[in-house]
C-alpha cells in the first residue's frame, strides 16, 4: 500500500506531504481544488508519462517521492530482484522517486537506485493500480478483453498461455528462416552455383604450394636445353679429356707441392690447398657426368609445362595474385559451398520443425480455448452477481469468441465483452452500447472480482462515480469499501455515499497567497466529515437537514462495513 507521498512543485501543488493508511481513503473537495493532481502524482511515481506541463511555474523541476509497503507482494519482489534494486535492508518498503526537469530530462529512483521509466514502470505497475473516469476505456478496447479473461481464469490457464507463447517465439523465428530462404531463393542458388564451379575448378588443378616457382625453373631449364648441354659437355672435356686436362694438372702440381710440403709450411698450406681444389674439382666432374646422363630433351615436357603455368595464371587473375592466395581462396569457397549445402538440408529440417511448431500449437491453443471458454462461463456468472448488487440485474454479460484466421501470440481466440443493458434488445460490444456510469459500475464489477487474486497493493479510484447517484450511488460506494477489504483504496469522489463509506478522509482545497494558487489537503476528523458530507449534499448552504443526513450516512456506512445492515 502507499504509506507516503511528497509532492514538490508539481502543477499547482508546491509542497506537499501525505501519510495514508490501510482501507478506504475519501479525497473530497470542490471541483478544480487538485484532486486529480495528486493522483496523476502518483501515475508519474508508477510510471507514466511525464510532461514539462506538470512542472509549477517559476521552477526548474518537479519531484516525486514515494513509499509503499510491499510486504506479502511477491510481484514486486520478482521485479525488484529481476533488476537489481531490491533494498536488503527495507525488503518490506519500496522508494519510488522522480524528477522532471523543464529540459525534458527524466530523473528516476527505486530505493536509491537510478533507473530508466520502463523500470519504474514495470515495478510500479505491482504496485499501484489507477482508475479514473477515463481508465476504464480498457474495456471500450476488445483486445484488451482477452487477457482480463486469461487473468481471472488463474494459473492454470496462463501456464499454458506462456507454453504457448515459448512455442510461438520459436515458429515466428522458424517462419522468418523459411521465408528469408524463400525470398533469396535466386540469389542463392546463382551463389551456390557459382562456389561450385569455382570449387571444382581450383580443385580439379590440384595445385600445391610453389608449384608455380618450380615449374618456371624446369621450363627455363626445358627451353635452354642446347645451351645448357653444350656447357656442361665442355666442362666435362677440359676438366676429363684424355690427352690434357684439368684435373690431371692440378693432381701433378698436388704431388709436386706435396713433395716439399716438410720443408716450410707455407708449402705444406699450398699443397693442402691444391689437394682441396683438387678433389672439389672431382666431385665437380662427377656433378657434370650426373647432369650430361640426364640430359634428355623432351619436347612433350616443355608443352605440359608451359600449359600448365598458363593455368596458373588464370586461376591467378581469377583468385589471387600468388598460388598461395588461389589456394587460400579454394579453401574459404569450399568452406562456404560445404556450409550452404548443409543449409539446404538444414530448410528441410526448417520445414520440419515448422510443421512441428504448428501441430504444437494448435494443441496448445485448443487446450487454452477449451479453458477460456470454461473461464469465461465463471467470469459471466460472478459479473452477473455483481451487476446484481449495483442494481443492472437486467443487464446481461456475455463473452463472444471467434477463432483466428492465424496462430496470434496468445493462441486461437479472439474475445470480444458484449451487453445486453435491457430486455429484448440485441447484444453488442460492450464499447457500442454501454453509458459512462455503466461503464463505471462493470468496472467496479470486475474489479470486485479480479482484487481477490491481483497482487496489487493499492488500488486508486479517480471519480469513477461519475453520471450516476441515488442507489445507484450507494451501490458503488458499497463495492468500493468491499475491494477495500483486500487492497488499500484511494477514491476521489464528488459523491457523499462514497465519502461516507471511506475509513479517512482528506479534503482538497485551492488557495490565492500572494498571486500565487496553492492546494492544501488536510485529514478530516470525525466532525470535520460530517460537515464536509452535508457540504456535498447540500452545496454551499449547509442546514440542520443536511448535518442530519451527513451523520446518517456516516452511520449507515458504519454499520455496512462492520456487518449491521
Amino acid at each position: 500500500m502507499l504509506q507516503e507521498l511528497a509532492i514538490h512543485d508539481f502543477a499547482i501543488i508546491d509542497n506537499l506531504a501525505l501519510s495514508f493508511q490501510p482501507g478506504m481513503t475519501a479525497l473530497t473537495g470542490e471541483t478544480g481544488a487538485g484532486k486529480s493532481i495528486i493522483i496523476d502524482a502518483v501515475g508519474l511515481l508508477a510510471g507514466g508519462r511525464g510532461s514539462v506541463d506538470f512542472i509549477r511555474t517559476g521552477t526548474a523541476k518537479a519531484s516525486l517521492e514515494g513509499l509503499f509497503d510491499a510486504q506479502a507482494n511477491p510481484a514486486t519482489e520478482a521485479k525488484l530482484q529481476a533488476y537489481g534494486v531490491m533494498d536488503p535492508d527495507q525488503k518490506d518498503t519500496v522508494l519510488l522517486q522522480r524528477e522532471l526537469f523543464r529540459s525534458g530530462r527524466n530523473v528516476c529512483r527505486v530505493n536509491g537506485h537510478l533507473v530508466n521509466t520502463a523500470t519504474l514502470k514495470a515495478i510500479g505497475e505491482t504496485l499501484v493500480d489507477i482508475h479514473g473516469q477515463n481508465e476504464h476505456q480498457q474495456l471500450m478496447h476488445s483486445e484488451t478483453h482477452l487477457g482480463l479473461l486469461d487473468a481471472f481464469a488463474g494459473d492454470d490457464l496462463l501456464k499454458i498461455r506462456q507454453q504457448y507463447a515459448e512455442v510461438y517465439h520459436n515458429y515466428q523465428h522458424t517462419l522468418q528462416a523459411v521465408k528469408q530462404k524463400q525470398a533469396n531463393e535466386q540469389e542463392w542458388a546463382q551463389r551456390l552455383d557459382m562456389l561450385k564451379f569455382q570449387v571444382n575448378e581450383i580443385q580439379s588443378a590440384d595445385l600445391h604450394p610453389h608449384e608455380d616457382t618450380d615449374l618456371s625453373t624446369e621450363r627455363e631449364r626445358l627451353a635452354n636445353f642446347q645451351k645448357i648441354n653444350s656447357a656442361l659437355q665442355e666442362s666435362y672435356a677440359l676438366l676429363s679429356d684424355e690427352e690434357v686436362n684439368a684435373l690431371d694438372q692440378i693432381g701433378q702440381a698436388m704431388s709436386s707441392m706435396q713433395s716439399i710440403a716438410d720443408l716450410d709450411p707455407d708449402f705444406a698450406a699450398i699443397a693442402d690447398n691444391l689437394q682441396s681444389a683438387y678433389y672439389s674439382l672431382q666431385d665437380v666432374q662427377n656433378d657434370l657426368s650426373n647432369e650430361l646422363d640426364d640430359q634428355e630433351f623432351d619436347e612433350g615436357r616443355l608443352d605440359e609445362v608451359e600449359k600448365r603455368l598458363d593455368l596458373f595464371n588464370q586461376l591467378k587473375r581469377k583468385y589471387g595474385e600468388t598460388l598461395d592466395e588461389v589456394i587460400a581462396y579454394g579453401k574459404r569457397a569450399a568452406a562456404e559451398l560445404s556450409q550452404m549445402e548443409q543449409a539446404e538440408t538444414s530448410v528441410e529440417d526448417l520445414d520440419s520443425t515448422l510443421k512441428e511448431s504448428r501441430a504444437q500449437l494448435q494443441k496448445l491453443g485448443s487446450a487454452l480455448s477449451k479453458r477460456r471458454h470454461a473461464a469465461a462461463k465463471q467470469l459471466t456468472k460472478a459479473i452477473h452477481e455483481q451487476l446484481a448488487s449495483l442494481y443492472m440485474d437486467k443487464t446481461v454479460f456475455s463473452v463472444h469468441f471467434t477463432k483466428a484466421k492465424d496462430f496470434r501470440p496468445d493462441g486461437l481466440d479472439e474475445a470480444v465483452f458484449y451487453i445486453q443493458t435491457n430486455p429484448g434488445e440485441e447484444a453488442k460490444p460492450l464499447a457500442k452500447i454501454a453509458s459512462g456510469g455503466e461503464l463505471s459500475r462493470l468496472m467496479l464489477a470486475m474489479k470486485t472480482i479480479f482484487a481477490r487474486s491481483e497482487g496489487v497493493t493499492a488500488i486508486i479510484f479517480d471519480e469513477v462515480d461519475t453520471g450516476v447517484s441515488g442507489r445507484v450511488a450507494q451501490a458503488i460506494a458499497n463495492k468500493i469499501s468491499l475491494i477495500a477489504k483486500s487492497s488499500q483504496v484511494l477514491c476521489i469522489t464528488h459523491l457523499p455515499q462514497v465519502a461516507a463509506m471511506a475509513d479517512h478522509e482528506y479534503v482538497i482545497s485551492k488557495n490565492v497567497h500572494d498571486g500565487r494558487t496553492t492546494t492544501q489537503v488536510n485529514k478530516l476528523t470525525a466532525k470535520a466529515r460530517v460537515d464536509e458530507i452535508a457540504r456535498m449534499l447540500a452545496g454551499e448552504k449547509i442546514t440542520k437537514l443536511t448535518v442530519e443526513h451527513a451523520e446518517e450516512l456516516l452511520k449507515m456506512a458504519d454499520e455496512f462495513k462492520h456487518g449491521r445492515t
